[in-house]
């Protein structure tokens, strides 16, 4: 069992059910965390909290999912963030985000940071993402940068996901420039191919996969949607079926848990990718980024 330490921002999710909303939550790193920890890994969760009545029900909610809460901070002052789901006929999905003063953009300036980042420092894997470093403010994304630096100087493993949220950045020059610096301090990286498309300078997967080896990410598993991935040698691997889903959100998410499970156990590659497939598959049938039900199909090497 790994002890895997995912950072980011976690929040209160408004999901489409019928005529009403219903209240869960979410956020790309949570809905990965909770994958491994239900996977069976040892996973914390770096990220703050605000001080709304919501934070304590997340908590016992994320506990529940055996997920360690003790990196999770409270802000005194900021509120969680919000983000709603609606979905179309054909489970795509949209958003809506309140978060613009979210708890977890100060993460690690709170009083607990220092202690946390020690902690932290001593995984076997740390994961964070794009959408990560883009609600942090320039130092914090340093500083998680430098994290990630120790935590392979110490002879743990980093992973990174591309995901880009345009409205969170400047300009998708900015984000490239912030995924470039991600990707160096990264031993695997899972960028997708639509989002490194929508960023600029890159019109296939190989030359994603190209791009992020050069800089420095030899595993590289480069997520083609329906399509499957690509991984590190350029060898497509094709989920079993597919889908007509429900709601594609956490889809990603859900195939980095999956992989990262496996490659954490000691699995190839290979065997990795199709326990991605498996979960993303799973998870995009049923409503919401973290379906309340728990995959249970194990997908042999």
């Amino acid at each position: 069992m790994a002890r895997i330490v995912c950072v980011g921002e976690a929040m209160l999710e408004l999901s489409r059910q019928g005529e009403g909303w219903a209240l869960g939550y979410g956020g790309d790193t949570l809905n990965t965390a909770i994958h491994l920890a239900r996977a069976g890994h040892d996973v914390g969760y770096f990220t703050a909290l605000g001080s709304d009545p919501f934070a304590d029900d997340l908590r016992h909610r994320w506990a529940a999912e055996r997920l360690d809460c003790s990196l999770v901070l409270a802000h005194p002052s900021r509120q969680t963030g919000l983000y709603a789901i609606s979905t179309d006929a054909q489970g795509e999905r949209s958003f809506a985000y309140w978060r613009d003063t979210s708890a977890a953009r100060e993460m690690f300036a709170l009083p607990g940071a220092a202690a946390a980042l020690e902690q932290i420092e001593r995984a076997d894997l740390v994961h964070f993402s794009l959408i990560t470093l883009a609600i942090l403010p320039a130092d914090a994304r340093e500083t998680l940068l430098a994290l990630a630096r120790r935590v392979r100087g110490r002879g743990g493993k980093v992973s990174f996901d591309g995901n880009y949220r345009p409205r969170l950045w400047k300009d998708a020059g900015e984000a490239r420039a912030a995924r470039d610096s991600a990707i160096a301090v990264a031993d695997i990286g899972l960028p997708t191919l639509d989002d490194e498309i929508a960023m600029g300078g890159a019109s296939s997967a190989s030359a994603v996969l190209a791009h992020w080896q050069a800089a420095g990410c030899s595993e590289t598993v480069v997520k083609l949607g329906e399509a499957g991935c690509l991984l590190p040698d350029a060898t497509v691997i094709a989920p079993d079926a597919v889908l007509d889903p429900v709601d594609t959100s956490g889809a990603g998410d859900a195939f980095n848990g999956g992989y990262l499970a496996e490659r954490m156990r000691g699995a190839d590659p290979r065997a990795a990718a199709r326990a991605g497939h498996a979960l993303a598959g799973w998870t995009i049938m049923r409503p919401g980024a973290i379906p309340a039900d728990t995959f249970a199909s194990p997908v042999p090497n």
